[in-house]
């Protein structure tokens, strides 16, 4: 028999996930998109909303939760779900004829983080993105019906600038729990410890390293998520340019902070999102 979770009231209210959404710049949420496209994508965010909960927060055995949500999963693809985030889900698998394994990466994602604290090299936290980040950006295009093989390609570069961007965001909430994401081979290259990532604002060795990783978000926004955007029509290429956005606004963001994000809570402003959304949206790119 399969382990059911218990389900979270806040995540079972919809009102809760679009403030959730809000809250992080997730664009779904905008009201602009049809009410269908928009209750399709936020029953996947509330799905990743759940699982990241259940991978961070969760008191007690989290490989057992993460297990019991594999199972919730399962049953959502067999049309019993019976959790109330499975049940909105259940709906947008079937009317968007997704497939399993992007949901299975991003537990499994979590499964990782519950053992793996450290990433030794750029390469492979772009594999840990492959799992917790990535699957977001292609369940999304999925939605929109515009998922092939190079706007998945591209797609799986602006997810992996935007989690390094959250990473950085969170350097210090990271650090807390004992988790570093920053690479251990960049950490070294600037003469960072991670005891500097512990203090209250940022030396000029962490300034250092966030002023690193977010050139590289940058340059794979503006390459790939550009291209992306150009290849989109419609109310697709109106999301992404969303999600593309705020992650650039928020490398602006960052910027303006002087890369101390342990003193501040760095957070684009909508004036900023919408001038790249702008950009973006009139930008041409070539192909791939």
């Amino acid at each position: 028999m399969a382990i059911r979770v218990e389900p979270s009231q806040a995540l079972a209210d919809p009102r809760h996930v679009i403030r959730r959404a809000r809250d992080e710049n997730f664009p779904v949420a905008l009201r602009i998109l049809p009410r269908a496209t928009r209750a399709h994508l936020l029953a996947v965010y509330g799905f990743a909303r759940l699982t990241d909960d259940t991978g961070d927060e969760a008191i007690g055995d989290r490989l057992t939760q993460l297990d019991a949500l594999e199972a919730e999963l399962d049953d959502a693809f067999a049309g019993r779900a019976t959790h109330p985030v499975f049940v909105r889900l259940q709906a947008t698998i079937t009317a968007c004829h997704l497939s399993p394994e992007p949901f299975r990466a991003l537990i499994d994602a979590n499964r990782r983080d519950q053992t793996v604290h450290r990433y030794a090299t750029w390469d492979d936290l772009v594999g840990y993105c492959a799992l917790s980040a990535n699957p977001v950006g292609r369940l999304v295009l999925s939605v929109f019906g515009a998922s092939t093989p190079a706007n998945d390609a591209w797609s799986d570069d602006v997810c992996t600038a935007l989690q390094v961007v959250e990473h950085v965001q969170d350097l210090g909430e990271d650090c807390a729990r004992g988790r570093v994401y920053m690479p251990v081979e960049d950490l070294v290259r600037f003469q960072c410890s991670e005891r500097d990532l512990a203090l209250l604002h940022a030396t000029p060795a962490v300034r250092a390293v966030v002023a690193y990783e977010v050139a590289r978000a940058r340059t794979l926004l503006l390459g790939s998520g550009r291209a992306l955007c150009a290849q989109l029509r419609g109310w697709g290429r109106l999301a992404v340019a969303g999600f593309v956005a705020g992650g650039l606004a928020t490398v602006d963001a960052v910027e303006r902070a002087d890369y101390d994000v342990l003193a501040n809570a760095v957070r684009p402003s909508h004036s900023e999102v919408a001038r790249h959304v702008a950009r973006l949206l009139i930008a041409r790119s070539p192909s791939r």
